[in-house]
């Protein structure tokens, strides 16, 4: 089964389905790998006007599945090797948000159900993000004792103001879908985010697609903190947090259901 659906690839709007809908839409390295590839088939559809990006089963995604942050306390040492040296500006980690953010097509999130963790940040890549108003939504890397490092140093800079900023990665919090556009992380609210996601993209599709896509250009030119150093500063720092003696109290104290003793 394909963890990455596109729908309807040769027409003017594409739709990228995440497809664990057994997991909530977990995310896996194979899943990742497949939203690259996706991507990168997308970007060369000439007829494409516009993109949304959907989870199957009635959430987005629940985040990065728990059985590969298991599988990585083995290989710490490897893992980190490899997210400080990528063999472009992004690695592995960051790849698909920065795929999704350099299609050239407007990319429309259709949030319901939970959007947290990679998730979040997945969503956070497309240009527009229409949620459910009882959606949940967090970046929730510091539930863990670690930050956001798949790509957010793209999106979150023009998105909010520092301080919220700040608060959201360190506490953690759950945000509703009302919560979420007040704090400017959501474009609009609807009950049916994949019907709305779907109508703004053929709203779009109706438009120029030379002005809308130098619309996307302009307004990222301007609004953009897309640079190598965010990316490389986003490895560094959680390259630094994995496996030291904080994170893993972190862990220990949230598997053994009791407040963590940090040093």
């Amino acid at each position: 089964m394909a963890l990455i659906e596109i729908v309807n690839a040769t027409g003017p709007v594409a739709e990228l389905r995440l497809n664990r809908p057994e997991k909530k839409n977990a995310v896996t390295m194979e899943l990742l790998e497949e939203l690259v590839a996706a991507c990168g088939a997308l970007a060369n559809e000439p007829g494409l006007r516009a993109v949304v990006l959907s989870g199957a089963g009635g959430d987005f995604s629940a985040g990065m599945d728990t059985s590969v942050l298991m599988g990585f306390a083995g290989q710490l040492d490897a893992i980190k090797a490899e997210m400080l040296a990528p063999e472009g500006d992004a690695n592995r980690f960051q790849a698909p948000a920065k795929a999704l953010a350099d299609l050239p097509v407007p990319v429309i999130a259709a949030i319901d159900g939970v959007c947290f963790g990679a998730g979040i940040q997945l969503a956070l890549a497309a240009d527009f993000r229409i949620a459910a108003p009882d959606a949940k939504l967090s970046i929730m890397e510091g539930k863990w004792g670690l930050i956001p490092d798949m790509g957010i140093s793209l999106s979150l800079p023009r998105l909010m103001p520092a301080d919220r900023a700040k608060a959201l990665i360190m506490t953690a919090r759950v945000m509703s879908g009302k919560e979420a556009l007040a704090e400017g992380l959501v474009t609009r609210l609807s009950d049916d985010p994949l019907a709305a996601a779907m109508g703004f993209a053929q709203e779009l599709a109706t438009r120029s697609p030379d002005a809308v896509r130098a619309s996307k250009v302009l307004v990222d030119a301007l609004w953009s903190n897309r640079t190598a150093e965010g990316l490389r500063l986003e490895a560094e720092l959680q390259a630094a947090l994995m496996g030291a003696p904080n994170q893993v109290e972190t862990i220990m104290a949230r598997m053994q259901g009791r407040e963590p003793e940090y040093k």
